[in-house]
């Protein structure tokens, strides 16, 4: 812990234990909104399989596949040179598979075997190792093993045979390597571009350590392959620097089951320790609940003690349980027939399948309604890419006030959302 601390408060920062809390990343210094916190490189990358990507810098013109083991991409000599001594021992354990089997490798499955290879590389002094950049440090991260369903179990078995087959070592274990896969199923981070567009997967031990927060004041954005986290506002010297590890948008009960779900913990946050008082229960409402049946009335409805429907909170209108069943079941019908007939080309059908969800939506929703925000942003983007550049701009002009609602001043989303604005007015 000693050598950790002194390799990171030159920066401003501290790795403090905390008793409710664990390990957690402190500041011993004021940072202000925009600031650099921390940037760190990758321990371990991979780019993701949905377009063949550079391994060097995640690029996808210009590629050449690697001739011998036929899985990896390199965009030029320069990528390739940077990425080899890492890459020798990967090429060399891919290429012993058959053919059919490489099709296999997924991105997770290389990222675990790269893992593996850097600590051998670390070990051996091939390649430089620091208190920050270490193995050590990957194995102190929480795994969550005792915490998962047997199906995910199994899941993570059977990778790891698949790992097992790669490596070759007979002195890694299965149980250590499903182990690994559920500390960076935990701990890893997407790696997104500009735009936010997902381009890969990588582990960094030091952003791994920062807390997540429902009102977060930081935020973890890349550039290039670099982890960089950014204050979203004032973080006073001797605050816990937190970032959200999920979409905040959302109702605080919908919120605690992701996270349950997928980080096994209850979020103690100043927002989630709200839940059941009256602003959390209007804004869960709001978010996620109806609206009041008077158009005239922006009020939010709760459901009335003899369970016949829902109260309006401001002018005390009924509507009624079958009402809203109706418009729900209508809403499915039509959502299930978007999701099983949808085709990549039929852009006039799409859309008007979600004008009449959005419809259905406006009806039964409140205007701040998450379901509604995200269902015009699918009609945006159909609209997009079919070059309808003056309706795209009207939906994305509605999808702003709901932005604002739901994310900080400074959240990247909310910045997206208004560079998005511009590019389509531009157009």
């Amino acid at each position: 812990m000693e050598e950790l601390q002194n390799a990171v408060k030159d920066g401003g920062l501290a790795v403090s234990n905390l008793p409710e809390k664990g390990r957690c990343l402190l500041t011993t210094k004021n940072f202000y909104p925009g600031e650099v916190i921390l940037r760190q490189e990758p321990y371990v990358c991979v780019p993701n399989n949905t377009v063949s990507r550079c391994d060097g810098c995640f690029a996808s013109e210009s590629l050449k596949k690697c001739s011998a083991c036929q899985v990896v991409w390199y965009c030029g000599s320069t990528c390739q040179k940077s990425e080899w001594k890492l890459h020798r021992l990967e090429c060399i354990a891919l290429s012993r598979l058959e053919k059919e089997k490489r099709k296999a490798v997924t991105p997770s499955i290389r990222l675990m075997v790269r893992l593996y290879l850097r600590r051998k590389l670390q070990n051996e002094m091939f390649i430089p190792a620091s208190v920050t950049d270490s193995c050590n440090f990957v194995e102190a991260l929480v795994s969550h093993l005792k915490d998962l369903d047997e199906k995910q179990l199994v899941l993570y078995a059977q990778m790891a045979s698949l790992v097992h087959l790669i490596l070759q070592w007979p002195e890694i274990n299965l149980k250590e390597i499903a182990e690994n896969f559920s500390k960076l199923a935990c701990n890893a981070h997407t790696i997104c571009d500009c735009e936010l567009r997902p381009l890969g997967t990588g582990l960094y031990p030091i952003v791994s350590i920062i807390n997540h927060s429902c009102l977060p004041n930081a935020v973890l954005i890349f550039e290039g392959k670099s982890s960089v986290v950014r204050a979203v506002e004032h973080i006073p010297e001797g605050a816990e620097v937190s970032i959200a590890y999920i979409d905040i948008a959302g109702s605080t009960m919908t919120r605690q089951k992701t996270l349950k779900e997928q980080y096994f913990f209850t979020c103690t946050c100043p927002r989630c320790i709200k839940a059941g008082q009256y602003n959390d229960i209007q804004e869960s409402a709001i978010l996620e609940g109806y609206r009041c049946k008077d158009d005239g009335c922006n009020g939010f409805l709760l459901r009335d003690s003899d369970d016949k429907g829902f109260i309006c909170q401001t002018c005390g209108l009924l509507r009624s349980k079958e009402e809203v069943k109706r418009i729900v079941s209508e809403i499915t019908a039509i959502s299930d027939k978007e999701l099983k007939y949808k085709s990549p080309g039929n852009h006039d059908e799409a859309i008007s399948q979600y004008k009449m969800i959005e419809k259905l939506q406006m009806e039964l929703c409140h205007p701040f309604s998450i379901s509604l925000m995200r269902t015009r942003e699918e009609i945006l983007k159909i609209l997009m890419e079919v070059g309808d550049w003056r309706e795209a701009l009207a939906y994305c002009r509605l999808t702003i006030p709901g932005y604002q609602r739901v994310y900080p001043e400074l959240h990247p989303l909310l910045g997206l959302q208004y560079y998005t604005c511009g590019k389509i007015e531009w157009n």
